[in-house]
């Protein structure tokens, strides 16, 4: 990983790549892989060191008393994760981080961060800056959850969800990081009643859809829109 940008990871956001790569070295921070499907922390494992996403993703995620799997958030390669847990390392973790795909992350204990000013003090500011600021995102994705799962209907959850990421994105159009079933452990839904639901809601010209790529119709629109799959393959360029 010699040629990744740590700068433009959400740790090191303003830092020069150059005091980035000597603070990691102080940190103690170290790489590991795993390929998907493998655990990075279990729930009731007791975290010492956060991680920082090189590449891959990693899910967020519960198991619920009759085996269901329920996702909290999905990690990308720039972020944090197990930031909260490792500061409470006498805690045991209350969920899983499970690799989604050939996952590459650094790890390292975060007092060490915390002391890893030698001679530059701007960058170490900058990087406890970035460290409370992605906590403060974190949380706020746990609870944009929250106000996605609220809803009763499906549907409600869906539009919820969708709404959330084209804003994010500033486009109607844009992919999610969930397969089908993904996307249904993340809104807490059955799988097949999220399926047709998709169906209807395109059927009644609110969405088109494409795997995990979406487009919405306009919110200004007045009244649903009906894309055909001309439309939709030339606002994603398909050929």
């Amino acid at each position: 990983m010699m040629d990744f940008l740590y700068s433009a990871t959400a740790l090191f956001s303003g830092v020069p790549e150059a005091e980035a790569r000597v603070l990691l070295l102080r940190m103690n921070a170290h790489l590991r892989s795993f390929h998907k499907g493998e655990a990075v922390y279990r729930a009731g494992d007791r975290v010492a060191e956060l991680g920082l996403l090189l590449s891959g993703g990693i899910n967020q995620q519960i198991h619920l008393p009759r085996g269901n799997c329920q996702i909290l958030a999905h990690i990308k390669p720039g972020e944090l994760f197990a930031e909260d847990a490792a500061v409470l390392p006498e805690r045991e973790l209350r969920c899983d981080y499970i690799a989604d795909g050939e996952t590459e992350a650094l790890f390292f204990p975060p007092e060490r961060m915390f002391a890893a000013c030698q001679g530059s003090c701007q960058s170490h500011r900058r990087l406890l800056q970035n460290y409370f600021r992605a906590m403060a995102l974190r949380g706020q994705r746990l609870t944009a959850r929250m106000l996605h799962t609220a809803p009763r209907s499906i549907r409600e959850r869906l539009l919820s969800y969708l709404s959330d990421c084209a804003r994010e994105c500033g486009a109607n159009a844009f992919s999610i990081p969930f397969s089908r079933q993904q996307l249904a452990d993340y809104l807490g839904v059955d799988r097949s009643a999220l399926s047709n639901e998709l169906s209807r809601m395109r059927a009644d010209g609110l969405l088109q859809f494409r795997k995990n790529r979406f487009l919405l119709c306009r919110e200004d629109a007045g009244e649903p829109q009906h894309f055909s799959g001309d439309t939709l393959m030339e606002t994603w360029g398909f050929p």
